[in-house]
Parts: C-alpha cells; sequence; structure tokens
C-alpha cells in the first residue's frame, strides 16, 4: 500500500489515490493505470488555404476517431466559396477528436481534429488540448463506469435520460432541431410519437391524433361507423437555410460588384463564316485531343486579340493610390455551371496560345468543376471576364462586373435568322448577340465599342485567326 501511494504521488496517475483511498488494497491495485510520459493530445488548426478564404465547408471525411495516420495522409475534403481542397496530416499519431460534421463551416485557424503524438514538439505546446481538472473528471468517470461494469451494473451515467422514441421520431425531431425531451410524451411508457413532435412545432392542431405505425392495422380494419371529413392540410413550414459555398461567395462578390457604376455595350454578331470554319477544323481538332470544337474558344481569343489592342480593357483601378493598373497577361475568366453553382475560373496566358490550346484549357476547367475538383489557383488573378448565356437561353442580359476587374461580356444563343446580304438577297445568317459592361470610372462608351469591333471582326471573319 505504501508502495503503491508513493507511486500516485509521483506519477502521471496521482489522481487516482483520491478515487481509491476508501477502497481495499485489491480494487486500488486495479485503478492503477500508467500511460507513456511522451504521449500528449495536439490540435491540428486549419491552416490558411489562400485567396482570403476566412471559412470552408466540410464535404467529407477520410478518416475517423481511433485511426492512426501518418505525416501528409489525406485527412478530409472541403469546400471553400471558390474550389475543392484536400487536407492533409502535419502529425504521425491517432486521431483523439473530430470537430467538424459533414456539411458543417470551419474556420481558419481553428481545430480540425485532435491528435494524440509522441515527443510533439514544444512549438505544439499551447495547442496541447488536455486539462487537469477536465482530465480528473473524465478519467475518474470512466474509472466508475469500469467497476460497475465489472460488477455487471448497466445503469446510464448521473443525470442523463434517454427519451424513449423510434429512430424515425429521432429523425424527424433532429431536421426540426428539436430537443425530444422538451416534448410531452403521449405513446405508451412515456414514449413521443411523431404527431408529438408535429403538434409541438405546431404543424398539427394541438389534439391531432397522427396515427401511430403499430395502430395502422387495428385503422384499416375498423370499418368507419361514418364518412370522416377530410383533415385539414397543414400549409408546409418556412425553411431556413445558411448561405454557405457559392451562394455565399455570390452574395460578397455581388456587393463589391454592385459598388461599381456600371454601363452597358450591346451588338450582334453575323457567325455564319465562324460556323463554316470551324466545321472545317472539326477533325483537325479531334486529331489534337479536342473532342468538340465550340464557339467559345474562338470568342476567348478574339477577346484576347481586342484586350492587346485596348489594354485599358484588361486593367484594374486603384482606388487608394487613384490608378490604373494595366495587367500584362491576359488571363480570361470563364463562367462555368457545375453542380455547386455557378464558378468563374480562369484561362491562364491567353495571348500566348493558340485556339486549339484554349480549347484544352477550358475543357480541363469544366471537367474539374464538374468533378468538384477546381483549386484556388484556378480562380486567382484574373483580368477580364466572358460568360456564355446561351448554353441555357437568352439573348440579351446586363452582366455584372467581377471586381477588381473591370469590363465583362455576355453572349447569348446562335440562332438562324433572315437576313438581306449586299445584294439586298434575303438569306439566312446565324447571329448571336453580345452584352458588355464596363466600369464607368476607367472605360468610356467609345473604347468599349472600339474593342467590341475588333473582337466582332474576328469572329465575322475567321480567317483573320490566321495572322495571329
Amino acid at each position: 500500500m505504501a508502495m503503491a501511494t508513493h507511486l500516485l504521488r509521483h506519477g502521471s496517475t496521482y489522481w487516482l489515490l483520491r478515487n481509491c483511498r476508501r477502497s481495499s488494497p485489491l480494487t486500488l491495485a486495479r485503478c492503477l493505470h500508467f500511460t507513456p510520459c511522451l504521449e500528449k493530445k495536439v490540435a491540428f488548426n486549419l491552416s490558411d488555404i489562400g485567396e482570403g478564404i476566412r471559412e470552408v465547408t466540410v464535404k467529407e471525411w477520410f478518416v475517423k476517431v481511433g485511426d492512426t495516420v501518418e505525416q501528409f495522409d489525406n485527412l478530409c475534403e472541403v469546400q471553400s466559396d471558390k474550389a475543392s481542397v484536400t487536407i492533409t496530416s502535419r502529425y504521425d499519431g491517432k486521431i483523439t477528436k473530430i470537430y467538424h460534421s459533414i456539411d458543417e463551416l470551419a474556420l481558419v485557424g481553428k481545430p480540425l481534429l485532435e491528435f494524440e503524438v509522441e515527443d510533439a514538439d514544444e512549438e505544439d505546446e499551447d495547442e496541447t488540448s488536455s486539462s487537469d481538472s477536465s482530465d480528473s473528471d473524465a478519467e475518474s468517470g470512466q474509472a466508475g463506469a469500469g467497476v460497475q461494469a465489472g460488477a455487471g451494473a448497466a445503469a446510464l451515467p448521473a443525470g442523463r435520460h434517454i427519451t424513449p422514441a423510434t429512430p424515425a421520431v429521432r429523425r424527424l425531431a433532429k431536421e426540426h432541431k428539436v430537443n425530444l425531451s422538451e416534448v410531452p410524451p403521449t405513446g405508451k411508457n412515456g414514449r413521443v410519437l411523431k404527431g408529438d413532435v408535429l403538434e409541438y412545432l405546431g404543424q398539427v392542431p394541438p389534439g391531432t391524433n397522427v396515427p401511430h405505425p403499430s395502430n395502422l392495422l387495428k385503422q384499416k380494419t375498423a370499418a368507419p361507423a361514418s364518412p370522416a371529413a377530410a383533415p385539414d392540410v397543414a400549409a408546409p413550414a418556412d425553411r431556413v437555410e445558411p448561405l454557405k459555398g457559392v451562394r455565399k461567395a455570390m452574395l460578397k462578390s455581388m456587393t463589391e460588384s454592385l459598388k461599381i457604376p456600371h454601363f452597358a455595350y450591346s451588338d450582334e454578331i453575323d457567325m455564319s463564316n465562324l460556323v463554316k470554319f470551324r466545321a472545317q477544323l472539326q477533325s483537325a481538332a479531334q486529331e489534337q485531343g479536342v473532342p468538340k470544337l465550340t464557339f467559345m474558344p474562338f470568342c476567348i481569343k478574339a477577346a484576347s486579340i481586342a484586350l492587346a489592342k485596348y489594354p485599358i480593357v484588361n486593367s484594374s483601378l486603384d482606388l487608394a493610390s487613384e490608378s490604373i493598373v494595366y495587367k500584362g497577361v491576359h488571363n480570361i475568366s470563364v463562367a462555368i455551371d457545375t453542380p455547386q453553382g455557378l464558378v468563374v475560373p480562369n484561362i491562364k496566358n491567353c495571348q500566348a496560345k493558340g485556339i486549339i490550346q484554349i480549347a484544352k484549357d477550358l475543357n480541363a476547367l469544366v471537367e474539374r468543376g464538374r468533378t468538384g475538383s477546381l483549386t484556388p489557383a484556378d480562380f486567382a488573378d484574373g483580368t477580364f471576364s466572358l460568360s456564355n448565356i446561351g448554353i441555357v437561353g437568352g439573348t440579351y442580359t446586363h452582366p455584372c462586373i467581377m471586381a477588381p476587374q473591370v469590363a465583362i461580356g455576355a453572349m447569348g444563343r446562335t440562332k438562324a435568322v433572315p437576313r438581306f446580304n449586299e445584294k439586298d438577297e434575303l438569306i439566312k445568317a446565324h447571329i448571336m448577340s453580345v452584352s458588355w459592361s464596363a466600369d464607368h470610372r476607367v472605360i468610356d462608351g467609345v473604347t468599349m465599342a472600339s474593342f467590341s469591333n475588333v473582337w466582332k471582326q474576328h469572329l465575322e471573319q475567321p480567317a483573320l485567326f490566321l495572322l495571329r
């Protein structure tokens, strides 16, 4: 007994003496618990993933509590308002706690997981998630539970009460964030029924009997004495959903966008020659790895040619110094419809690429957007934007500028319409509309119209692309 007391005074399990001092020597021996002195619990914080992102949504966990991982093992995948990022481990150790569930928001700089590591660095001391008081309470509770289990006890922990309810009722309560212990039960032995939850939510009048599954057979076999009046149908309840992901990004970007004084300019482009020109290039494009050559790469390249002639359209405004920053590269942002919403990554260095290479880069962005694997680098440093609303329909629109850019264009659907040629003959023409929006603090109407004319000229006379 003296030897055990000495060990407890000087070891990491000193608290056991307080819990076991009234027990027999045999019980005291069973209470002894030694943990390696080098094991520490370290919180793994979500690091800064760039682009000013302060919060992300947890999409998927690749690990669970109790798993042992090594450095650079994948832990989880998170979705920011721009892209998906896979988080990897910086520790070798065992996962003891996961702070966020699927679809929950995680903040940059806040803990994602807790590790139990060996020989942790001193710099992680401030992240150690342990305290003497909380550990003593928790471990004493575990020791007590262990003694009860040895004695065959099956009682719940003190102060804890589980409200009787079926899984379906618990799921309904979870969906509406209802604490079942607060719902007055009407079922047998204090069981909470579905009608109790609906009545608690105010979706059915008090006293309305919602049939329990065990009573359905009785209700079907019992013949009604008289025709029952049709029950009143409850009005659908409002649903509140917090903004996250792409929608939250839209809130921020459009709030900034509408601080810009927009002006619009629209025109029509005869795409008839480009329709024939593209058809001639289809087979050659397939040989170079482009399964289907669309109009979009031509529009992007034409925009790059026009930006080279009117560089102010490829600039940004620095309000702090009241100056214009002319961008050297043409990183043209393209709106892509994805399962997560509309995203706008960009194709880098369009001024140095041909139509086929732009088509390959565009196809790669579309594929990554559909699979949710776009990265922050895909969105960084855009200088000009194009959006093809014609894919979903529409003719004209008024696109909003993506700050800090100063211009954006939106193309409508190409339609076959009757037109008169230079001989006043009625012909079939393929007409596409375009709508430009520009920052009127930087760009005037003449500049935007001149830029549009250069862009239009190359689409109507696609042979001009051969000179570039």
